[in-house]
């Protein structure tokens, strides 16, 4: 393990120079001190959890102190806002410290969110407040034990400085890592700003660094962007079989890594909802969870787009094409593996979405269904399960082809089918209310709930005595949270 002192630093996409990112140095926050550390994100940095809790740990990442190696830049980007180009963005309030490579080998973003204003700030004031970084925090870490590709959180820091949004609240900052923060945004920016020349040195870099098997391919950078959809494909086929709603699919919020990015008013399902909206700034439903399918296609068209001066047309026409196929048979199999299938049918697709319209018409909890569906033989777990739905009827007729279905799957006693099911539905997720509570504390001092439910979430597959709490429907209040994209 080494001390916070010893890491090392290689800071790769600073050398790219002044087109591509500022040099801003972060702005420190008043009386900085720790709300919650992510021991599995602090370990891929070779880190000894222990140092979250030295006074050196909140100064290093509130940007009181910097590593003398650190060289801390603000990224430029560009990218479609609800579907609008806007010509400019960049880290308005984030600054990618450097980059961080551990005894593996690995490299790792250090990107400081809520670090003062930059260049690209556009009239804000660079600040993250203390509920949005608990919420990316928790959401980093929460999606990374589900094994959903993302953005892992290291920590958040709180400070007495006061900032204004609705109200007054106190500014913070969250430690976010990553292999790369290279988005399609970046693509979009040197494309329409017709800088060809630069557009190439980012391509070049990206594939040196992300895609090296690429560069072994006769077309580099149309196998960059089939490695692009094939993972974007399956980013989005996760989210939507764990109920996951992104709510802000920009381009500029997508990762040319395929990894879940930049966390605002998102939200889990709690009922199953397709239709439903967790950003109450989405007036149109754009980024609504059924929606996000064919947004991530709309947005690869996008990126496509920007790399027509690498790539023939038809080539990327060809090449987005097998998004949807692809999304199709990753969501399809994981599916299967959360309903306890081990083997393939033609009808299984069919099985799945009579089963999600009938959630849909009850109101059924997501999650704790597909739990309690493998506590239990499937005739008990049908029985049981029956009283959740308004429609018995319709249920009944379901249950009859799923234990038919299941029954086709061989012999397999009970306990091997809770395990294996178990293994894929989650009892723990991160729910709206839960975060709200956590939030509400912090904002009171008491930091302890958030690191609470920090662990719980950080193991959500398997049963935590005394954690019951934490595995309920949430109440009628905890259904409408309204989260907006203020932070």
């Amino acid at each position: 393990m080494k001390a916070l002192d010893e890491l090392t630093f290689d800071n790769r996409f600073a050398r790219l120079g002044d087109t591509f990112s500022a040099h801003v140095l972060p702005e420190p926050i008043d009386n900085p001190r720790l709300v919650v550390a992510s021991p599995a994100a602090m370990a891929l940095l070779d880190l000894d959890p222990a140092v979250a809790e030295t006074p050196e740990f909140a100064e290093l990442f509130s940007g009181h102190k910097l590593w003398a190696d650190a060289v801390p830049r603000a990224m430029v980007y560009s990218g479609h806002q609800f579907g609008s180009y806007n010509p400019q963005l960049g880290d308005g309030r984030g600054l990618l410290l450097g980059e961080v490579y551990n005894e593996a080998g690995e490299h790792w973003d250090l990107h400081l969110k809520g670090a003062g204003q930059t260049p690209f700030s556009r009239m804000g004031d660079g600040r993250a407040v203390l509920r949005s970084s608990i919420r990316e925090f928790l959401a980093s870490e929460a999606l990374h034990a589900l094994n959903i590709p993302t953005t892992r959180a290291l920590c958040v820091i709180g400070s007495d400085t006061p900032v204004w949004r609705e109200k007054q609240e106190r500014a913070a900052m969250v430690l976010r890592m990553a292999p790369s923060h290279v988005r399609f945004g970046h693509f979009e920016y040197f494309y329409y700003t017709k800088r060809p020349e630069k557009q190439k040195e980012l391509g070049e870099h990206v594939l040196a660094l992300h895609f090296p098997e690429c560069l072994e391919q006769p077309e580099p950078y149309l196998a960059m962007f089939r490695e692009i959809v094939e993972r974007n494909a399956g980013l989005i086929a996760k989210w939507q079989a764990y109920g996951f709603c992104h709510g802000v699919m920009n381009t500029d919020n997508m990762s040319i890594l395929g990894i879940t990015f930049d966390f605002g008013p998102f939200a889990f399902l709690d009922d199953f909802d397709a239709n439903f909206i967790c950003n109450h700034s989405d007036d149109q439903g754009r980024y609504s969870f059924s929606n996000q399918v064919p947004i991530g296609q709309w947005n690869l068209s996008a990126l496509a787009q920007a790399l027509t001066p690498f790539i023939s047309v038809e080539a990327l026409r060809e090449t987005l094409g097998l998004y949807l196929p692809l999304y199709q048979t990753h969501y399809l199999d994981l599916m299967r593996r959360r309903l306890g299938f081990t083997t393939a049918e033609d009808d299984d697709q069919k099985l799945l979405e009579q089963l999600l319209q009938l959630m849909q018409n009850s109101g059924v909890d997501y999650t704790l269904f597909f739990r309690r569906l493998g506590d239990e033989s499937a005739e008990l777990a049908v029985a049981r399960l029956r009283d959740d739905f308004v429609d018995i009827k319709g249920f009944d007729a379901w249950g009859e082809l799923y234990i038919a279905r299941v029954s086709r799957e061989g012999s397999l006693d009970q306990e091997q089918r809770r395990q294996r099911m178990h293994a894929v539905n989650p009892l723990y997720i991160l729910r709206n209310y839960l975060a709200q509570k956590a939030i509400d504390a912090a904002e009171s001092g008491d930091y302890s709930e958030v690191r609470r439910l920090h662990a719980v979430l950080s193991n959500p597959f398997e049963e935590q005595p005394g954690m019951e709490i934490y595995a309920e429907r949430p109440p009628e209040w905890g259904k409408h949270l309204e989260i907006s994209c203020s932070s």
